[in-house]
């Protein structure tokens, strides 16, 4: 079957708890239908870049699924329908990788280049 990858956006004035409930609700519709959720990451509230259904901050959702193409058409399909989800990005991938996804690994000081930090700037 094929892999894909999702992430959705749902309303910022929801709970975490509300908002993990979600990704639970869509791997059901998913294995409904024939898929299975491989792995999910909950990523928190966030800032947007922009204003989204008058929304400034979300919570984001990342899925990654082994499904066939019907059942992803409908639980997007689903996600579009339902009245806390604001955003939905659907990708098929060849694989999925090992690990965490890159918004949950945590940044190490290497990865910041040769910034100095604030207590040198003086």
């Amino acid at each position: 079957m094929p892999l894909y990858e999702h992430v959705f956006i749902s309303r910022q004035d929801l709970s975490s708890a509300q908002a993990e409930s979600l990704i639970e609700h869509f791997g059901t519709v998913l294995s409904d239908n024939g898929g299975k959720l491989v792995e999910n990451e909950y990523w928190g509230v966030k800032t947007m870049a922009y204003k989204i259904n008058k929304n400034r901050k979300g919570h984001y959702a990342f899925l990654k699924t082994d499904a066939p193409a019907a059942a992803v058409q409908e639980m997007e399909r689903l996600m579009r329908l339902h009245e806390d989800v604001m955003r939905v990005l659907t990708i098929k991938v060849d694989e999925h990788k090992e690990g965490p996804s890159v918004q949950m690994q945590k940044r190490d000081e290497r990865d910041r280049g040769d910034r100095p930090r604030r207590d040198d700037r003086r």
